[in-house]
C-alpha cells in the first residue's frame, strides 16, 4: 500500500512538473510567439509538447521502428485545451479508435516502484537523461500496470495489454495499459 501511494505521488509530481514546464516554456517565448500561443486557448485548442528529444549524448540508441507496436508519432499527435485551469487532451479519431483494445507499445521503462521487477511503471518514447527530468510531455508516456512483474531494463521494452485513452486523468496522464504482459 505504501509503494502504491508513493507511485501515485510520483505520477502526480510528473504531471505537475510537465504542466509547470509547459507554462514556463510559454512565458519564455518571444513576445510575438506568446501572443500567437495565448490565442490558441481562446479558440479552444493548443498544441501538445511532442515526443520529447532523444539526446545525441545518450548512451542508449533511439527506438527502432517496429510494425507490431503503436507508433509514438500517432500517440504524440495530441492537441490540448485549457479548461478551468487544467490542460485537457483532445485526441484524434485514430487515437480514440485504440481505446479499450489490446495494443502493443514499445518504450523506455521509468520505474514507479523500487526493485528489480516492476508491476507499475511508465513507458517513454525517449530514454531518461537524468533521474529528475521528464523526457517529454504526457503524450510521450504510457502508464503500464502488468499482470506479472516485468524485469527492469534500461533497454527498450515492449508490452501488450488493454489500452486506455484517458480524457481527464487526475494525474495528467493521457494513456494507460492494463493487464500488460511483456513481449519479446
Amino acid at each position: 500500500m505504501k509503494n502504491r501511494h508513493l507511485a501515485l505521488v510520483f505520477i502526480d509530481f510528473i504531471a505537475t512538473f510537465v504542466i509547470a514546464i509547459a507554462s514556463l516554456s510559454a512565458s519564455l517565448l518571444p513576445m510575438g510567439v506568446q501572443a500567437q500561443t495565448a490565442a490558441a486557448p481562446l479558440s479552444g485548442i493548443a498544441s501538445g509538447t511532442g515526443a520529447g528529444v532523444h539526446s545525441p549524448n545518450s548512451p542508449f540508441a533511439p527506438l527502432q521502428e517496429r510494425s507490431d507496436v503503436l507508433p509514438w508519432s500517432l500517440l504524440t499527435d495530441v492537441k490540448t485545451k485549457v479548461e478551468k485551469n487544467r490542460i485537457l487532451p483532445i485526441f484524434s479519431a485514430p487515437v480514440m479508435a485504440l481505446n479499450q483494445k489490446s495494443q502493443r507499445v514499445q518504450g523506455f521503462m521509468m520505474p514507479l516502484e523500487p526493485g528489480e521487477k516492476q508491476r507499475h511503471f511508465l513507458l517513454s518514447s525517449v530514454p531518461l537523461t537524468c533521474s529528475f527530468c521528464v523526457p517529454g510531455g504526457p503524450e510521450s508516456m504510457v502508464e503500464v500496470k502488468t499482470k506479472t512483474p516485468v524485469k527492469y531494463s534500461m533497454e527498450p521494452v515492449v508490452v501488450e495489454g488493454q489500452f486506455a485513452v484517458l480524457k481527464d486523468d487526475p494525474n495528467g496522464l493521457y494513456y494507460r495499459i492494463n493487464d500488460a504482459t511483456p513481449i519479446k
